[in-house]
This record gives structure tokens, sequence and C-alpha cells, in this order.
């Protein structure tokens, strides 16, 4: 029978930078995935609707409502009386940047062999949380690939 390995604890300033890093990714993912959502609806509609946010999201109106107020707040989102959810900018900066992000490790995914429809669902939570070298890594492994 094969022995487990068995890591040894890490030092107080690097397990604490660990769960720092995991707890300011799990900040930014909810942000993220607004404004990402917007873009998409936007391209697609050419305004994002509180109501189809909601739908999408699987979340409550109110939800959605107190989400905008913050992502405005930030400066990624404005809104117009009677009519949808707008990104500014930075919202539209920050949008195209984590789209590309879920695109590289679904890419990474697929050319592990990984089915198209699991590595989209899982590239949606690990975008948020892997490193750029790490991200960079994903890059380097699937150019040249057919995916």
């Amino acid at each position: 029978m094969k022995e487990k390995k068995i890591n040894p604890l890490l030092d107080v300033e690097e397990h604490a930078q660990g769960f720092l890093q995991v707890r300011e990714a799990h900040r930014r993912e909810l942000m993220d995935d607004y404004v990402e959502l917007i873009s998409d609806l936007i391209r697609e509609f050419g305004e994002a609707r509180q109501v189809d946010l909601a739908a999408r999201l699987g979340v409550s109106q109110p939800t959605v409502a107190k989400t905008l107020k913050r992502l405005a707040n930030a400066g990624l989102v404005h809104q117009l009386p009677y009519r949808g959810t707008f990104l500014t900018p930075e919202g539209e900066r920050l949008a195209a940047e984590n789209r590309e992000r879920h695109n590289v490790v679904e890419a990474f995914f697929i050319a592990l062999g990984i089915s198209h429809e699991t590595a989209r669902l899982d590239a949606e939570g690990v975008e948020h949380h892997v490193s750029d070298e790490t991200l960079e890594a994903f890059r380097r492994f699937t150019a040249g690939k057919k995916i």
C-alpha cells in the first residue's frame, strides 16, 4: 500500500497569504460575474435589464438591484430610468478581462480532454481564483492546439 504524502504546515505569513488571496477572489467574483453578464446581454439585446440579470443569475430582482447599486458606486455601471443597465468604460474593461480569463481556463480544460459542457461550468469558478502566472501557463499549454 502506497503511503499518502502529507505536506508540511506552512509558516504563518505564507499560510495567511493563501487564505487572503482566496477571500479577495471571492469578493471580486460577484462583481466579475455581473459585469460579464451585463456585457453579454448588451451585446445580444442592446441593454441589460434587471429581470434578465435575475433570471440568468438565479437570484431575486431585489438582490440584483442591491448589487447594481454597489456596481454603480464602484463606477462600473450606470442605470437609465425605464431602460436597462449599461457598463462604464471601466466596467467594459473588467468584463473583457473576465471573458478572456474564462476563455483561457475553458480552453485549457478542453485541451486536457474535459467535455465542453464541464469545461464551461468549471471555468466559471476557476477563472476568479487562478493567478496571472497560472493563467499564462494555461495560455502556453493551449497555444497551437485545435480546440
